[in-house]
């Protein structure tokens, strides 16, 4: 067989090789931390630990920085990266920016935290402004929840519970209930730290020595106000 030929026969068969994000989308790549629950348990105090916070928080600067993007979230094992619509890297090619964004994240952590740690990356796409908004708004609403469960199912955990015991004591009940839960055992959820309840935010901003940097946001904004943060980030 032609050598030439046999290597376009192999190469036709990268089926996913040509696909590439839609041009002029918002581009969203969102990483999770594979088996995070397990590796926190082991290393980090839980519910929350500001080492494991600030390990997050690391790799989401590494990633903005590596990749040039917009705006990065996180919170908990998450981290989503957002891209102008004229971004252009790597040709906008799907399987390079899953797989490199992936790679980047799982060295940058586990480096910063001495122990392994594996990502996953996806991509998420929008047409408009409204529909990043509504992306961001969409996951600090799940952080916010996320995190009342993790503060009541470890409050309890740590109280003695157990696992079972814990997961039952919080299945099914309402907001007022699980922060009622938190009060019997002296904790105002609305008084912990806002980075646990609302994730934390990385973007660009212009510096004296006319050289950007990285601005850490650990108090953002909720709901309308963090739409309207997002806004003014993309605009």
């Amino acid at each position: 067989m032609d050598a030439d030929a046999f290597e376009a026969g192999q190469r036709a068969r990268e089926y996913f090789h040509s696909l590439t994000v839609l041009p002029g989308a918002w581009t969203v790549l969102r990483l999770d931390g594979r088996g995070f629950s397990r590796l926190t348990e082991q290393h980090f105090t839980k519910p929350f630990d500001e080492r494991f916070a600030g390990h997050m928080t690391v790799t989401a600067q590494t990633l903005l920085t590596e990749l040039g993007a917009r705006y990065a979230y996180t919170a908990s094992d998450e981290i989503s990266l957002l891209f102008d619509p004229r971004f252009d890297l790597f040709g906008r090619g799907v399987e390079k920016l899953v797989s490199i964004s992936a790679g980047i994240a799982s060295a940058t952590f586990t480096q910063a935290a001495g122990v392994a740690g594996h990502f996953d990356s996806r991509v998420w796409l929008g047409t408009a402004a409204g529909d990043v908004a509504d992306y961001f708004s969409w996951r600090q609403g799940d952080v916010a929840r996320s995190a009342l469960n993790g503060w009541c199912y470890w409050t309890l955990r740590n109280g003695g519970a157990s696992r079972s015991e814990a997961s039952r004591a919080i299945d099914g009940a309402s907001t007022a209930e699980k922060n009622e839960l938190l009060f019997r055992h002296g904790i105002n959820f609305n008084e912990v730290p806002a980075w646990q309840r609302r994730g934390v935010g990385l973007w660009w901003i212009d510096a004296l020595t006319k050289r950007r940097r990285i601005c850490v946001e650990r108090e953002l904004p909720m709901k309308n106000a963090y739409r309207e943060l997002v806004f003014q980030l993309i605009g």
